[in-house]
């Protein structure tokens, strides 16, 4: 007598019960799976909705309204006494210091007569100081332009330009931004003599209170000496100790035991500790530049080296035993053994343990304003030494700025900073693809 039929079951209705609980286990397979899916459609489009809108807010910050205006280049008004220096070209000092407002204000009001200080200020403020500046680098950069009449594009200012680019309703500007006249010039100018541009001083300029100056090429370089000396400390020592507790320390040692939970545990630290730990330790201690890329370097450094040993860790550890006692048996020492079969094999690993731990880096902000990277920075930093912001950093600052013409500029300076990061991990993904293809 068959097991089914001593408990007193037919054997068909053994196979349909089998058959049902299959049916339910392959049911709540696929719904399971469906879960899945419908997880990662909904944090695609979370990403989608996050991207579209940070690109909708930011790709107008690079470009800028101007206005074209016949400029022409009085030697009386840029270089009045005629010094020229041992070359005999213009002094430097007189084109630097020349009077370009008025060499754009007599164009403009030749092209809306005004009377009065206030009418005067209204039609002013069609234009602001970038186009004095535009002027001032036009001059500098190529002499030859005094004496000369020239049409020039300059940049507006930015209630002009925020009205322009629709940012700000027509409707709202009017007692707002902008008054009723400055409209009306505004659209006389918007037949031939008003466009948008390719904003090149959003790259080649430092921080400004005028968002039409205000630029990211401070901050710019500023992250990257600061990821630079992260890089050159962080990697050599996190792939040295990871080699060292993975293949050369002693096994079953309580201390390294507590070492590995330390590791784990610094993984975890929020980024502010150790901001106040940079803070005491290289300012105070140390002596090392405030608001200077190193210090900041420095400081992600310690964030970036647990990371990077964790990870460089976990690829020592996937690297097959029979390739280390292979070596062993061919005589190698410990040493090439490392060097010439395992580390090269765990390099893909450590790679990207490694930009994981510098792309968390780029993104951080509360330790380097402990350290004040917070300051208002114009000039680029040239060196690692010298004063400088970060993007994040940068994004901080702008994004509590009042002005509207910050908000498109934020915008913009996050577009860069994932540029940034997706260049990082590009580089990433073809180091490791090479790595791989050696092996």
């Amino acid at each position: 007598m068959s097991d089914a039929n001593a408990h007193g079951r037919h054997p068909l209705l053994a196979d349909e019960a089998v058959r049902a609980r299959l049916e339910r286990r392959r049911r709540r397979d696929r719904r399971f799976r469906r879960y899945c899916i419908g997880a990662i459609g909904l944090a695609l489009a979370f990403l989608v909705v996050l991207f579209v809108d940070i690109a909708r807010k930011g790709w107008s910050g690079f470009t800028v309204t101007t206005i074209r205006l016949p400029i022409y280049f009085d030697p009386a008004m840029i270089n009045p006494g005629g010094t020229v220096d041992a070359k005999g070209r213009p002094d430097p000092q007189a084109l630097a210091t020349a009077d370009y407002a008025t060499l754009w204000r007599e164009p403009l009001k030749a092209r809306f007569p005004v009377e009065g200080r206030e009418q005067r200020r209204a039609l002013y403020g069609l234009l602001g100081e970038a186009a004095t500046y535009r002027l001032r680098d036009l001059v500098i950069a190529d002499p030859s332009l005094i004496g000369k009449r020239r049409g020039v594009w300059l940049p507006s200012s930015s209630d002009v330009d925020q009205v322009h680019k629709g940012k700000v309703p027509r409707s709202q500007a009017e007692g707002g931004p902008l008054d009723g006249q400055q409209l009306a010039w505004l659209t006389a100018l918007e037949k031939n003599d008003l466009r948008l541009q390719w904003n090149g001083t959003f790259f080649t300029s430092g921080d400004s209170r005028d968002p039409q100056q205000a630029g990211i090429l401070a901050a710019l370089l500023g992250s990257f000496y600061a990821i630079l000396v992260c890089l050159v400390i962080s990697f050599p020592l996190g792939v040295a100790a990871a080699v060292y507790l993975e293949e050369l320390a002693p096994k079953n040692r309580r201390w390294l035991d507590m070492i590995e939970v330390n590791i784990n545990n610094l993984a975890a630290v929020p980024s502010i500790v150790f901001g106040l730990l940079g803070l005491a330790l290289f300012l105070n201690i140390f002596g090392l530049p405030r608001s200077s890329p190193l210090a900041g370097g420095m400081i992600l450094s310690l964030m970036t080296l647990p990371v990077i040993i964790i990870a460089g860790r976990a690829a020592l550890q996937a690297v097959p035993p029979s390739i280390r006692q292979a070596a062993y048996a061919l005589g190698a020492t410990p040493l090439q053994v490392i060097q010439h079969h395992v580390l090269p094999m765990a390099m893909p690993g450590i790679l990207t343990g490694t930009i994981i731990g510098l792309a968390r880096a780029v993104g951080e902000s509360a330790p380097l304003l402990m350290i004040g990277m917070v300051a208002f920075v114009v000039d680029p930093p040239k060196t690692p030494l010298d004063p400088a912001s970060a993007l994040p950093v940068q994004v901080y600052l702008w994004a509590d700025s009042p002005e509207r013409g910050f908000v498109e500029k934020t915008s913009a300076a996050i577009l860069v900073l994932l540029a940034f990061l997706i260049a990082m991990n590009s580089v990433a993904v073809y180091l490791r693809r090479r790595w791989e293809r050696r092996l």
